[in-house]
């Protein structure tokens, strides 16, 4: 278990950015806790299963083979905009809490995290111009199709987050780790829904949702749905 006594400056850092309510003053680190299902029953789709992953290794090569070219220039001009290099990796949980190396486009500047891990915010000082644009049309997250094609990802699925998120969210919302149950994703209910502007404890009720009642059909749906976010930019940060 994270340790939130020793790290109460990112626990309040967070806190801060994700808008949980306000701590009592004698005692900062019981806050409101938030239910879900502690026990949820998956239910077994073995034809489905194999339809998304073929259609994970399947759009993901020809994305990645007709992106290609788009994806050396935003790498070039990450790299003309700010120091450091133009691909970013960072350590995720996967399917069953295994942990991963999530690719992305560099968005902030090197130094982004001297202070220890930071919940992204609105308006967050260590994006960087390009970073600020790549991350309003969602193409920083191009590089994760490596991700999907490696198997670690799909297209659809609760976002992949950092085991020290999960260390703290645990403390507040029961069940939150049952999102690991499935394959993480490029995109997912969540995201289709409101993304960044979602707190935590509504993330998971969207990502049990899916979790609930993924198919083919909205798989489909929310792929779309993303695509339109793209251009209206709804939930970036």
């Amino acid at each position: 278990m994270y340790d939130t006594t020793i790290n109460q400056d990112l626990f309040y850092r967070i806190q801060t950015a994700i808008h949980i309510d306000e701590l009592d003053d004698t005692q900062p680190l019981q806050i409101c806790v938030v239910e879900t299902e502690k026990v949820m029953q998956l239910a077994r789709k073995p034809v489905y299963g194999f339809v998304k992953r073929l259609f994970d290794l399947v759009a993901g090569l020809t994305a990645l083979f007709v992106l290609f070219v788009p994806m050396m220039f935003i790498a070039i001009w990450i790299r003309l905009d700010s120091k450091g290099p133009a691909l970013y990796t960072q350590e995720r949980l996967g399917l069953n809490g295994k942990p991963f190396k999530m690719f992305k486009f560099r968005s902030m500047c090197m130094d982004a995290e001297k202070d220890g891990p930071q919940w992204a915010k609105k308006t967050d000082i260590r994006v960087t111009r390009a970073g600020r644009a790549l991350r309003k049309t969602r193409l920083d997250e191009l590089p994760q199709l490596l991700n999907i094609i490696a198997g670690q990802m799909s297209f659809v699925g609760p976002r992949p987050e950092r085991a020290v998120f999960y260390d703290i969210f645990d403390t507040y919302i029961h069940g939150f780790r049952q999102r690991l149950m499935i394959k993480p994703g490029l995109t997912g209910l969540a995201q289709a829904n409101g993304g960044y502007d979602l707190r935590p404890e509504e993330k998971i009720w969207y990502d049990i949702e899916y979790m609930k009642k993924r198919s083919v059909w909205l798989d489909i749906r929310l792929i779309l749905k993303t695509e339109q976010i793209v251009f209206n930019h709804h939930g970036a940060r």
